[in-house]
């Protein structure tokens, strides 16, 4: 078996990180934190010209044709440079989007992989804020609009939804969704929000075009934004029922991974290059065996991260039987480790480690937020066990 990427993929990973490299270094990123927006527009438009945005769109849409592991790729590059841009929610969402206008909502429910079973000759027409769920697509893969979804630990967050017509089944008609989210990324300048909520017994998926701007949160990650949604009877489009809640819920796991995976790789080389130059006692720091051996820890922490977010994202991609149990299980791995690298990170770097001045806070303070985001370590542990119990108690392996 071939575990390397492909040469397309290394190109296209080896294109992200010179485009990040030249529009998005620490200086930048500070000062885009130091603004109203924490978006950096000039850089996001750049990317969504390279085709960021719309990676995973057929040709004919414009996009790349490609798949979970090239977003995993380009995330990737996104937590190594702790890039101010909203692209994962954006691809989330545009995909979201996307299979709900070419798909009929009773598909979701049992095509694998987030493909839909079979496309109809023309899906019902919805539309949001006066724009069909098409023209989302374009504007958002075009990076003229703004993404995101807002997940919750307990889905009753969002507590209610209701259809004013007849048919509660039918997407054709007008629902409804209100409650209170949790913090979501890029809340403040979102344009279109992807969002779970229950439904009349069940969990449905919902697009909506926010009207009233949300809450501010306090500055946890200063290189994004954050808002919390206050929703009363917001007018929203229904996408799909539980199974593609889940879906979103595997690929924004498998993004998030990345991500992490980017930012701990960039922390471990900061905290070698440091611990070559820190001099204490006469030596570099580096030379001193307590501190090898918690370089050679983070490097095995990043590994691990490596090999579980790519797995995970081969498994989503391709529909994989395993995809959900795989998407939990590099969460847990990923959101842990990061944990872990972070603060050796802070160890080895010591007091310049915890000061303003210093880069390393903005790299702790994101991957906190990761680690939370779209379920912590915890609750992909309860996913878990949720998803393996039937198997060992029916006496089928579990791997």
């Amino acid at each position: 078996m071939d575990f390397e990427l492909s040469e397309d993929q290394l190109a296209l990973r080896q294109a992200a990180a010179d485009l990040l490299d030249s529009a998005c270094d620490l200086p930048r990123v500070r000062q885009v934190a130091d603004g109203d927006e924490h978006l950096d527009r000039k850089l996001w438009q750049a990317m969504a010209e390279q085709g960021w945005a719309a990676v995973e769109l057929a040709d004919d849409q414009g996009g790349l044709g490609l798949g979970a592991v090239e977003v995993s790729i380009l995330a990737e590059q996104v937590g190594r440079h702790l890039a101010p841009v909203p692209f994962l929610g954006t691809v989330l969402a545009v995909g979201a989007l996307n299979a709900a206008a070419s798909t009929p909502d009773s598909a979701h429910s049992s095509a694998p992989g987030g493909t839909a079973a079979s496309a109809p000759a023309e899906a019902p027409a919805s539309t949001l804020a006066g724009t069909t769920l098409a023209e989302w697509v374009a504007r958002l893969s075009g990076g003229e609009a703004v993404g995101t979804v807002a997940w919750s630990q307990r889905v009753a967050a969002l507590s209610a939804t209701r259809a004013t017509n007849s048919g509660a089944k039918d997407r054709a008609g007008q629902w409804y969704v209100s409650g209170r989210t949790d913090p979501v990324v890029y809340a403040p300048v979102a344009d279109v929000v992807v969002a779970p909520a229950l439904c009349e017994g069940e969990v449905a998926l919902f697009a909506l075009a926010p009207s009233t701007p949300p809450v501010g949160e306090p500055a946890m990650d200063r290189t994004r934004s954050l808002g919390r949604l206050v929703l009363e009877a917001e007018p929203a489009v229904r996408l799909g029922g539980e199974v593609m809640v889940e879906r979103l819920l595997d690929r924004a796991a498998t993004g998030l991974c990345a991500e992490m995976l980017g930012a701990a790789e960039r922390v471990l080389h900061m905290t070698v290059d440091y611990a070559k130059d820190r001099v204490q006692f006469g030596r570099a720091i580096g030379s001193f065996q307590a501190v090898k051996h918690r370089c050679a820890d983070m490097l095995v922490d990043v590994e691990g991260m490596r090999s579980a977010a790519y797995f995970a994202a081969w498994a989503v991609g391709a529909g994989d039987p395993d995809a959900a149990a795989a998407s939990s299980t590099a969460k847990v791995w990923c959101s842990d480790a990061s944990r872990r690298v972070m603060a050796s990170a802070l160890q080895v770097h010591g007091g310049i480690g915890f000061t303003w001045e210093h880069d390393l806070h903005l790299f702790v303070k994101r991957a906190q937020l990761d680690q939370l985001s779209f379920g912590d370590a915890r609750a992909h542990r309860d996913r878990l066990a949720a998803i393996l119990r039937p198997r060992a108690e029916a006496g089928l392996p579990v791997l």
